[in-house]
Formats: C-alpha cells, sequence, structure tokens
C-alpha cells in the first residue's frame, strides 16, 4: 500500500510538471501538487524510507 501511495506522488508530480511547463490548466494543476506534496510528507512522517 505504502508503495501505491509513492507511485501515485510521483504520478502527481509529473503531471503538474507537465501541465505547468506544457499547458496551463489553471488551478488545478497546483491542487495536484499539493496533494503530491502532502502525499510524501505523510510517507515521511510514518518513518518510511523512500
Amino acid at each position: 500500500m505504502s508503495n501505491l501511495l509513492y507511485t501515485v506522488a510521483v504520478i502527481l508530480v509529473i503531471l503538474w510538471a507537465l501541465g505547468f511547463f506544457v499547458y496551463s490548466l489553471g488551478n488545478i494543476i497546483h491542487i495536484l501538487l499539493v496533494i503530491a506534496v502532502i502525499a510524501i510528507l505523510f510517507r515521511l512522517i510514518k518513518g518510511r524510507s523512500i
């Protein structure tokens, strides 16, 4: 389950970067970034290495 969380976070960061540099979708891109950062922080707080 934790691998899935990390995979989703990485995919969201990649989608954010693509959207930010290639095509602007407004605030949706920044919401994806925030969700990805929260997922990574949640994994770090749990104490497992990435």
